[in-house]
């Protein structure tokens, strides 16, 4: 066991500041993970071939003293961030936050309209949103887009937006050197191509520019943490052609399990934090990215969703994710972030229910392919990796409501 501190007891005349502790624990001998994976049969399943799912699951316990400040302490089981896999959309996370930072640092409203040039072939001009009440871009609307449907043309402006030596550079300040973020999702840059990004001017309702930003192409190969990196035993390429051999995933995106999931308990928990450690953003702004981490489709206007496509579920995996029926729990509230791509299945959440006195953080992620060929669109996400993190959504819910706190 072995203690991190995000916080310390700053005691003087004037004021102190609560402890903000965050104690990790080898789950696997200190919590039952075990009992809990062996409730139902698809948490069976997944739970005696560890291995080939990739399963790994992070629990944190909150609890609160008498005047509401609150404490942690983390449960791992079989988490190992040698133990690849694809983070996908949970990169959406920190760009958000790190996008919210720099509309702070350039003295602007993050709903302020924010127009897209090009700078090569592979890059995209974006003028107007009509997703948006004004119908132009901003790094707000863009914001609400991947917290409610993991938008990932959205995701790009973000990327060109933050440029990508500023954000290896904040993200490394802020502690997190081993997050690599390189490419973005919507286009089909290569190389160097993938790592310039666009020029973007700011403007007022008038459209007269104020504010404009260079195209910048990273100074130097961001390498991959863990590596050579390689999945599968074939893969689908661009060509839809069969490739016999693993796709190699060293060029791509990486994210570990506690790296996210120590992201959005810093942004959820951030008042309890000094000053020093917390996301250097405006409190509006972070209320705002919050609150719509925890909303449903249905629930925003500007941007609007079918809820036949877009269902309450659709991103809410924990609980929720193997239905498609309406969520009535008014009372329980889910600030997620979720990723699914190769056959990987991941969610980080922040579950709340004040009414039941319910509150904890949950992290897995679960690999389902059982053919082992990436990118042939035949992956277990419905039969196994949905049905797997509802269900262990529940047990951990279930076992919260008796805990005692």
């Amino acid at each position: 066991m072995f203690n991190l501190h995000f916080g310390f007891i700053l005691k003087t005349s004037l004021f102190f500041v609560y402890i903000f502790t965050f104690k990790i624990s080898d789950g696997q001998k200190t919590f039952p993970f075990d009992s809990i994976l062996n409730q139902k049969p698809i948490l069976k399943k997944v739970n005696s071939d560890i291995k080939k799912y990739r399963l790994q699951i992070i629990y944190t316990q909150i609890t609160r003293d008498l005047k509401g400040n609150p404490s942690f302490k983390q449960y791992n089981f079989h988490v190992d961030s040698t133990n690849y896999f694809y983070c996908a959309s949970l990169v959406k996370l920190p760009c958000s936050i790190l996008a919210l930072e720099k509309t702070k640092k350039l003295k602007i409203f993050s709903n302020t309209i924010m127009l897209t040039d090009s700078a090569n072939a592979c890059q995209h001009k974006v003028n107007i949103d009509t997703t948006s009440i004004n119908g132009y871009p901003s790094v707000a609307q863009y914001i609400k887009r991947m917290a409610l449907v993991s938008d990932n043309f959205a995701y790009s402006r973000i990327y060109e937006f933050l440029g990508v030596d500023d954000m290896h550079e904040r993200l490394a300040e802020l502690g997190y050197k081993n997050i690599r973020i390189v490419h973005r999702f919507d286009v089909g840059c290569k190389g160097t191509e993938n790592t310039t990004t666009n020029p973007i001017g700011f403007c007022d309702n008038n459209l007269r520019g104020f504010i404009y930003l260079e195209s910048k192409t990273a100074s130097k190969i961001y390498a991959h943490p863990l590596g050579k990196v390689l999945v599968g035993k074939a893969y689908i390429n661009s060509d839809n052609k069969k490739v016999n051999q693993p796709k190699d995933f060293t060029n791509m995106n990486y994210m570990s399990l506690q790296n996210t999931h120590t992201i959005l308990q810093r942004l959820v928990f951030s008042n309890y934090l000094p000053f020093d450690q917390r996301f250097d953003m405006m409190e509006d702004d972070r209320q705002f990215l919050i609150n719509y981490l925890t909303m449903y489709p249905r629930e925003s206007s500007h941007p609007t969703y079918n809820s036949k496509i877009y269902f309450d579920s659709y991103k809410k995996y924990f609980i929720y994710g193997d239905s498609k029926s309406p969520i009535t729990n008014s009372d329980l509230k889910i600030t997620n972030i979720v990723g699914q791509s190769y056959g990987f299945m991941t969610d980080c959440a922040y579950i709340l229910n004040e009414k039941d006195n319910v509150e904890f953080m949950l992290s897995a992620v679960i690999y389902t392919n059982e053919d082992q060929i990436i990118n042939d669109g035949k992956y277990e996400y419905n039969t196994i990796a949905l049905p797997f993190l509802a269900e262990l959504g529940r047990q951990m819910y279930a076992y919260e409501l008796k805990r005692k706190k």
